[in-house]
């Protein structure tokens, strides 16, 4: 940074032009510009997300993905809360937009199954928690999840 307050990168020679037909020190780079990271909005969408405000967390994770469209959290984020909303058809989108950055993780078969549990097909849900299991035998959220399945087992209608 110079004194000021301009950033130059490789700056070229005084006399040199740039690709505008101008000396370089025509052209300022300004220092104090607005930057929003696709992490900041994950970090927003995961706090609206444990406040249940899944529409906004959609929303902060969509923005997400648009920044940072190869950032697999944010597309499994988007996801759970297409899920949480009865958006199955928009979460289905994303986990297959997830699966290829994030690969077959326990978070990835977790969210998955729980979706399927969101839907009542019991069948899924339990192989894909079962996945989640055998990646991660001691994670307390898959274990949760496959108590969680069992009830629901337990308290079918028929």
């Amino acid at each position: 940074m110079t004194s000021d307050g301009v950033v130059r990168t490789n700056e070229p020679a005084k006399l040199e032009f740039t690709a505008f037909g101008d000396t370089f020190e025509g052209l300022k780079t300004i220092a104090d510009v607005e930057y929003f990271a696709s992490d900041q909005a994950i970090a927003e969408a995961k706090n609206q997300f444990r406040s249940e405000n899944y529409g906004n967390a959609g929303a902060l994770f969509y923005k997400a993905t648009q920044l940072a469209p190869n950032d697999g959290e944010a597309w499994l984020g988007l996801a759970a809360s297409c899920d949480r909303i009865r958006r199955f058809d928009l979460s289905d989108k994303a986990y297959r937009k997830a699966y290829p950055l994030v690969g077959a993780t326990p978070a990835y078969y977790n969210n998955v199954g729980y979706s399927y549990l969101l839907r009542g097909n019991l069948k899924e849900a339990r192989q894909n928690f079962l996945k989640a299991y055998e990646l991660a035998p001691n994670d307390p959220t898959v274990a949760n999840n496959l108590e969680l399945l069992q009830s629901s087992v337990k308290n079918i209608n028929r």
